[in-house]
């Protein structure tokens, strides 16, 4: 059985989630011309580049406070929802978010696959809500 408090905290992980990826792919762009002599001042200089780009460190803190969230909602709600539910809604919201930035689509068919994956999270949606409800819902 879900909840509207999870499956809305689920909803909200997918979108923190999916929104910021595009975003962070963007934030890192120019991380490729940081270059230092050593292996280990190399990775200092690409860790002070990244934390001095808003551009990527407000999408980043987005994205982990989606994490929180994410780790808080697994205690309340079952995995067999909560994985395949978030995965697929932040896959989506990726696609969108991308899409809206001028990102590539995915081809001709990323329509059908979003409505398939959409029909998929409403069964699985549809197959944890408590049947004492759904029936008191019909009648």
């Amino acid at each position: 059985m879900v909840s509207v408090v999870e499956l809305l905290s689920l909803v909200l992980v997918s979108i923190l989630w999916g929104c910021t990826n595009p975003l962070l792919k963007r934030g890192t762009q120019g991380i490729e011309t940081v270059t230092r002599p050593s292996k280990l001042t190399q990775l200092l200089a690409e860790f002070k580049f990244l934390l001095l780009n808003f551009s990527y460190i407000v999408p980043f803190l987005l994205n982990q406070s989606g994490s929180l969230i994410y780790y808080y909602t697994l205690s309340t709600t079952e995995l067999s929802l909560a994985v395949p539910v978030t995965n697929s809604l932040t896959f989506l919201c990726t696609l969108i978010t991308g899409k809206l930035l001028g990102e590539e689509f995915g081809g001709k068919y990323a329509v059908a696959g979003m409505f398939l994956t959409m029909t998929g999270i409403t069964l699985c949606v549809v197959s944890s809500l408590d049947p004492s409800k759904q029936n008191k819902a019909i009648v």
